[in-house]
């Protein structure tokens, strides 16, 4: 049920917000949307600005931390529990958003707060914890389930990223499903505008000696649960019959030397390309010039329900994806020709999906096409903000 008039309300958000390019997009995008809307929206975070659009204001206040391993979040909550109040108090605020973080505790004295002064906190979770191995991994899982049980008693709502990761939150912590809200990735179908990048793109491809080559493009994080190591793998077992196929990356994090030392091992200068990250604004150009997106991540429990911003990016351009045969693809994707699905996260099968869409390059663009009408009529940041909005509207009723 959409609200009619809804009231504009006074939005403080906190983030740790450590991620830059590729990983800021979701946040910025959701806080200046919601600023468009005509919202008082207000970051707190230890990075530097967010980068806003134009006719919106989100003003952010950043707390400069350096930056100490495992130390730094806690020194973060620490400040945030005296900080909290005395923000609260000297302005008028109808919303926190906290992420499922240490900071969490950060909230308590405000909660007390808010007896008197009419503030409700809302949880918001973008991924159950990932890649959680280690004493780190432990701490994540940890918070993460301190968090929702905070919230479950004290907060007045919670947002999840998909329903169905809100299916298995409220399954696992008891949660009562009507008073949680849903509000996914989203896409700007203005910046990712394929019509706008064709030149860029074309001239971006000759300058990286690419012209004539059929690029399967990735970006994002590297880590080893992201399906990287077996797509290099299955363009190396391709290259004596398809030399022209290059697995271009784009990107950053852990499994980066790994890679290069594939690179190297293997011989696969001409045919894998691994690239430093750009500013999320230059991203459209780099998927302009390729042919095919790919997202092959394993079937893991906590792949199989998230809100892939990567595939929304991919199919804005109009380029048909490849992509693993989870429940979060399938329910962006369906059944269309712009997912060519994968069954396993092997380099075989991810070789076969490679050479299928290879030899189908006269109908990539045709069955890109509908891929775009997908993010247009679900995933645009005004639909997403539509959704979250409506749910805001409906704690204040």
């Amino acid at each position: 049920m959409k609200y009619t008039n809804p009231k504009k309300a006074s939005i403080l958000w906190i983030s740790f917000f450590q991620a830059r390019g590729l990983d800021r997009s979701s946040l910025s995008n959701i806080l200046n949307q919601l600023a468009k809307l005509g919202h008082e929206v207000s970051l707190v975070t230890m990075q530097d600005k967010i980068e806003t659009t134009k006719n919106t204001q989100v003003r952010t206040i950043s707390i400069p931390l350096r930056r100490t391993p495992l130390v730094l979040p806690a020194i973060f909550a620490f400040i945030l529990f005296f900080y909290l109040p005395i923000l609260t108090t000297t302005s008028k605020t109808d919303f926190i958003i906290m992420e499922p973080s240490v900071h969490i505790l950060s909230a308590f004295p405000q909660l007390v707060l808010s007896k008197f002064r009419k503030v409700k906190f809302i949880l918001d979770i973008r991924s159950t914890p990932v890649e959680t191995k280690g004493f780190r991994g432990s701490l994540l899982k940890f918070w993460f389930s301190v968090s929702i049980l905070t919230a479950k008693k004290k907060f007045r709502g919670i947002t999840i990223i998909t329903p169905l990761m809100k299916e298995k939150v409220c399954n696992d912590y008891g949660l009562d499903p009507d008073k949680v809200g849903v509000w996914t990735s989203g896409v700007s179908d203005t910046l990712f505008n394929p019509e706008t990048w064709i030149s860029e793109g074309a001239k971006l491809k000759e300058r990286l000696r690419l012209h004539g080559k059929f690029v399967v493009f990735y970006h994002g994080v590297f880590t080893p649960t992201r399906g990287l190591i077996e797509t290099a793998e299955a363009v190396r077992a391709l290259r004596s019959r398809y030399p022209d196929i290059v697995f271009f990356l784009l990107g950053s994090g852990p499994l980066f030397s790994k890679l290069g030392t594939l690179i190297q091992e293997e011989g696969l200068q001409e045919n894998v390309i691994v690239a430093n990250p750009v500013d999320h604004s230059e991203v459209p150009k780099y998927i302009s010039m390729s042919n095919v997106g790919i997202v092959p991540l394993p079937d893991h429990p906590y792949w199989r329900m998230q809100s892939p911003l990567k595939l929304l990016e991919y199919l804005a351009m109009e380029k048909v994806a490849i992509l693993t045969n989870l429940p979060a693809h399938r329910a962006v994707t369906g059944d269309e020709k712009c997912g060519i699905y994968l069954s396993s996260v092997n380099p075989t099968k991810i070789a076969e999906k490679i050479e299928y869409a290879y030899l189908n390059r006269p109908y990539l663009t045709e069955w890109g096409k509908v891929g775009r009408q997908i993010v247009k009529q679900r995933y645009t940041w005004e639909k997403v903000a539509d959704s979250l909005e409506t749910y805001l509207q409906s704690i204040d009723n």
